[in-house]
């Protein structure tokens, strides 16, 4: 696993999915309401962002996540490209001091009244920031067109209390990463899409058949990144927790995580995974490059990889659905998207910006460049790899088709992850009781939601 989805093409634990430690201070105020799409391709202005004006020239300010990276010079390019191409919008991408992570330097620029006018945020953590006012309902800016060519995705993981609050130009995807020529060998049927998913049971059977094959641990789920706190505990593995018809939270309320999280269902699905561990049929965390070298034969793990897989093994590499723990085969999604905050910028001249970034040829350009799924279906159609039949088409059909997920929608985001995270590696590196860990985890998010009287979305 080398990338977090922040960075969905590179380093996974170098760089931030720090997105861990949001913490309780930036969220001050409550913010609610509705609106969006007319439906008939124009705007319904339930906000006042965009006034379609820009009064003489405007200067944006602009956060990015990553630091020196394929991703980071390809936004550069970017802005200096935009600003060439016109003289109403000055846009300038602020350097960040790269010993800090992320989320700790939005945290003291929320609290200072410092925040750019433009940022850049993980996915999941756009409920926090909705909710406390440091980010501005986007409706009035984003057309119809632009809407209905977003995948549904996009659109969910950006929505907060029936306003789109952020936009994503790429998105995420889990899947097993198989060798073909390895699993026929062995008599092991290959799944071919999501109603095809091997179940929980006979997945573990094939790592069984594996191992006797002569894979010292035939799966490979990354637990070399499984530190405490880390996002990738939770993106990579809520999908088996749901699948087994769990939750993180009550999906409905969001005001506890207790009969959830350590519910039985939550409580069978991790108990499988540790079982794996246990066994022997998983890679203990001691490298990320056991499906490199060959000594795994299956990877859990996200779109990211794809590049170096097939370069060390061309031609036998295919993707196929997570294991269905009993409900359904359920993947992630989610990736960093785009927020206009709530200072005196003008909201058309962040637009006209972010507008530039949604063009299918930019959206193409940072989805070469980072290895992510783009954000539209029409940049999609310049991907041949997510076409019909294309190698990597199983994400696409993830993210339209409903197998895709988002993380719990709530402001409580934060606690929600960081408990998980915590409970995930006590289990899976420790060996942990699961039940007892996931209580732990519980009483964790419940003190949370406790102390902030359960995140209303009015304010009371």
């Amino acid at each position: 696993m080398k990338a977090q989805l922040g960075n969905v093409g590179r380093g996974w634990g170098r760089r931030a999915l720090a997105s861990g430690l949001v913490g309780a201070a930036l969220l001050l105020a409550a913010c609610g309401g509705g609106g969006g799409d007319d439906g008939k391709g124009e705007r319904t202005r339930t906000d006042t962002t965009c006034d379609g004006r820009i009064d003489g020239t405007a200067h944006v300010t602009v956060w990015f996540h990553a630091g020196p990276s394929a991703e980071y010079n390809t936004l550069r390019r970017q802005v200096q490209d935009f600003n060439k191409a016109q003289r109403q919008v000055r846009v300038e991408v602020v350097t960040l001091p790269e010993q800090r992570p992320y989320n700790e330097l939005v945290l003291s620029a929320a609290a200072s009244g410092d925040l750019p006018d433009l940022l850049d945020f993980d996915g999941p953590r756009l409920y926090s920031y909705a909710w406390s006012g440091k980010i501005k309902p986007i409706d009035s800016c984003v057309s119809g067109a632009l809407r209905k060519d977003l995948l549904p995705s996009i659109r969910q993981q950006g929505t907060y209390a029936g306003r789109l609050y952020g936009i994503g130009t790429f998105d995420s995807g889990l899947g097993l990463y198989v060798r073909p020529s390895v699993l026929k060998k062995a008599g092991i049927r290959i799944p071919r899409g999501a109603e095809d998913a091997w179940t929980a049971d006979e997945f573990t059977k094939i790592l069984r058949t594996l191992r006797k094959a002569g894979y010292p641990y035939p799966l490979d789920m990354g637990l070399v990144y499984a530190k405490p706190g880390e996002e990738w505990n939770t993106y990579g593995f809520a999908p088996a927790v749901w699948s087994a018809g769990g939750d993180l939270i009550d999906p409905r309320t969001f005001r506890t995580a207790d009969g959830f999280l350590n519910g039985p269902e939550s409580v069978g699905a991790l108990t499988t995974l540790q079982n794996w561990v246990k066994e022997g049929l998983v890679e203990p965390g001691k490298t990320g490059q056991a499906f490199d070298q060959g000594h795994s034969v299956i990877s859990w793990t996200g779109h990211w990889w794809y590049p170096d897989y097939t370069k060390h093994f061309p031609g036998d590499v295919e993707i196929v659905p997570l294991p269905d723990f009993g409900e359904g085969t359920v993947t992630g999604m989610g990736s960093w998207q785009w927020g206009v905050t709530s200072g005196r910028a003008d909201g058309d001249a962040v637009w006209r910006f972010l507008a530039y970034l949604l063009k299918p040829d930019q959206i193409h350009r940072m989805s070469t460049a980072n290895g992510a799924i783009p954000a539209t279906n029409s940049a999609v159609k310049l991907s041949p790899e997510y076409a019909e039949g294309g190698a990597e088409r199983l994400f696409i059909e993830q993210l339209t088709d409903g197998v895709a997920r988002p993380r719990p929608r709530t402001p409580a985001y934060p606690a929600v992850t960081e408990a998980f995270s915590r409970a995930f590696r006590k289990i899976m590196i420790d060996g942990a009781p699961v039940k007892a860990t996931l209580d732990e985890a519980v009483e964790a998010i419940d003190k949370d939601l406790a102390a902030h009287d359960g995140y209303p979305q009015d304010g009371s």
